[in-house]
């Protein structure tokens, strides 16, 4: 079961690496950082639009955590497609560190056997009878959605034009569908995920946008085609209508 609880596991030697990169280790700028962290909470480092430059730009941001990396490049990533709600981007960038690992995208859990390859695979197991399994099903066909269409768009819609395959639409309405049937179910109220895969379901395009952000100019920022052009230029125009 994933939880979104990166900026729970943060540590203080996060927080204190941040305020180092945020105040290039000037002692004056530092005892005023350190006084803002403890009025503050870590929220005010880690949201301060100087932090994701510092890390990329500075030697010192080799030294950050694979943690604090990931939830300070989704939290940038989502406030510039307006979407303010920290567990959100908590829950994303937990998504990114678990899919990250070898291995994980294929399972629904360490101890499951069965692998899955498709959107279509998930789906069919969504209702076995075992509850545990059913909600891990569930939750994965979402996260899983999110994953791909994400990270991998390039992939999705190259495959899309050269051998006809589903385009982002189809991930975006399966992985809503996958955060939605999580939600609704028991288990997912007891362990307080309902309201926040509710929300994930209903801003699943936003979250799929944002991350497309991060990986063009993170994972990928030399690919050119007339997909990733096509695909930039359909994502402007959307959120210029929406807003």
């Amino acid at each position: 079961m994933l939880l979104g609880n990166v900026r729970a596991s943060l540590t203080r030697d996060d927080a204190q690496l941040a305020l180092r990169l945020l105040t290039h280790g000037e002692a004056r700028e530092l005892d005023a950082a350190e006084a803002r962290l403890r009025e503050e909470g870590i929220d005010a480092i880690l949201d301060d639009p100087r932090l994701l430059p510092a890390i990329i730009e500075s030697r010192s941001g080799m030294q950050v955590s694979v943690r604090l990396f990931w939830y300070v490049v989704v939290r940038r990533a989502l406030c510039r497609v307006g979407e303010e709600d920290r567990a959100l981007a908590d829950y994303v960038a937990a998504v990114l560190l678990h899919f990250g690992m070898r291995g994980r995208a294929d399972r629904i859990s360490e101890t499951d056997d069965q692998l899955f390859s498709t959107l279509a695979e998930l789906l069919g197991e969504v209702d076995t009878p075992d509850a545990r399994r059913s909600f891990l099903v569930r939750q994965h066909l979402g996260n899983f959605a999110l994953w791909s269409s994400g990270m991998f768009p390039d992939r999705i819609e190259h495959t899309r034009w050269r051998r006809g395959g589903p385009d982002l639409d189809y991930y975006e309405e399966m992985g809503r569908r996958g955060f939605t049937l999580a939600a609704e179910h028991r288990l997912a109220q007891e362990h307080g995920l309902d309201a926040l895969l509710r929300v994930a379901a209903s801003r699943f395009a936003a979250l799929r946008c944002a991350l497309n952000e991060v990986s063009d100019t993170l994972l990928f920022p030399n690919g050119s085609s007339p997909e990733r052009l096509m695909r930039q230029v359909r994502a402007e125009a959307a959120w210029r209508w929406a807003s």
